[in-house]
């Protein structure tokens, strides 16, 4: 696929590789911010948007749920994006040498015992990338980031360890959004449906809501709920089920949920990542 895929963050962020990793002919395109990377797709700067939604150590990325009901896209895919976290110095730097390791707070977080055993002082910064585009200006050997091996690439730094992760299960999953939503038929095999619903304000409606996705047999992936508006009645809920809204359990699941709703909205119908049914990434 040719095009241009918009992320947020700088070149070299891990949101950077996973557009690379799915989309390998497409042109990426770096955003400051997620509105920013949903804008660049409204506006046909970019075909497609790669947003991360959730990380199996930190859990769900703030600010996604909220941003996709209102973005007017839709989701048209998924990409599960391994985190491998490599340490990075200037040109000729030594582990032995280095003071600091710089890097976005949650990807600090996951190196812990690297930190303790190399004595290194942690620094925040904004992203991961970031990190590695500064030390790479300042040029000095005491000095590193946590950063992808893109990032290395990208900026001319060496990489002096790699997967130095604390858990190596740590992986990303993103949604793939565009302007247009996809339209796979209900015999088309390893579907899976986003979309929000708002319950009503009456007692057990969510649990009344749920049942028919339990009685007609339907797997649900994903449930998160949000306040609207800092509401504490208004609560709206991101879900994932597996399958198509045509096929018979699914389309009774949706009609109860519909009864026991004041709005459900399909956000998109697409096929399941490969990385479902293997556990490991394509390309």
């Amino acid at each position: 696929m040719t095009g241009t895929i918009a992320f947020q963050g700088l070149l070299g962020a891990y949101s950077d590789l996973a557009c690379r990793a799915a989309f390998p002919g497409m042109t990426t395109r770096p955003c400051e911010s997620f509105e920013a990377a949903i804008d660049a797709v409204t506006m046909g700067q970019a075909d497609l948007a790669m947003l991360p939604c959730e990380n199996s150590l930190a859990g769900r990325v703030p600010d996604i749920h909220h941003l996709l009901p209102g973005s007017g896209l839709f989701v048209v895919g998924e990409h599960f994006q391994r985190v491998e976290h490599c340490l990075l110095g200037v040109p000729g730097a030594d582990i032995g040498g280095l003071k600091r390791a710089h890097s976005h707070t949650v990807a600090l977080g996951q190196v812990r015992h690297l930190l303790r055993d190399l004595r290194l002082t942690p620094v925040v910064q904004a992203d991961t990338a970031g990190a590695a585009a500064l030390i790479a200006g300042w040029g000095r050997p005491e000095e590193a980031a946590i950063a992808s091996s893109l990032a290395a690439e990208i900026y001319g730094l060496d990489i002096l360890a790699r997967n130095v992760e604390d858990a190596a299960h740590n992986t990303t999953r993103f949604y793939v959004m565009a302007r247009q939503a996809t339209s796979p038929g209900p015999d088309v095999p390893d579907l899976m449906t986003t979309f929000v619903f708002r319950v009503r304000n009456v007692p057990a409606a969510l649990y009344k809501a749920l049942g028919g996705f339990a009685t007609n047999g339907v797997n649900m992936t994903k449930l998160e709920s949000y306040m609207l508006a800092g509401h504490f009645t208004a609560t709206q809920f991101l879900c994932d089920v597996d399958g198509h809204p045509e096929q018979p359990g699914l389309r009774l699941a949706l009609e109860e949920l519909q009864f026991f709703s004041t709005e459900v909205r399909v956000l998109g119908v697409y096929p399941k990542a490969f990385f479902r049914s293997s556990g490991v990434q394509r390309g």
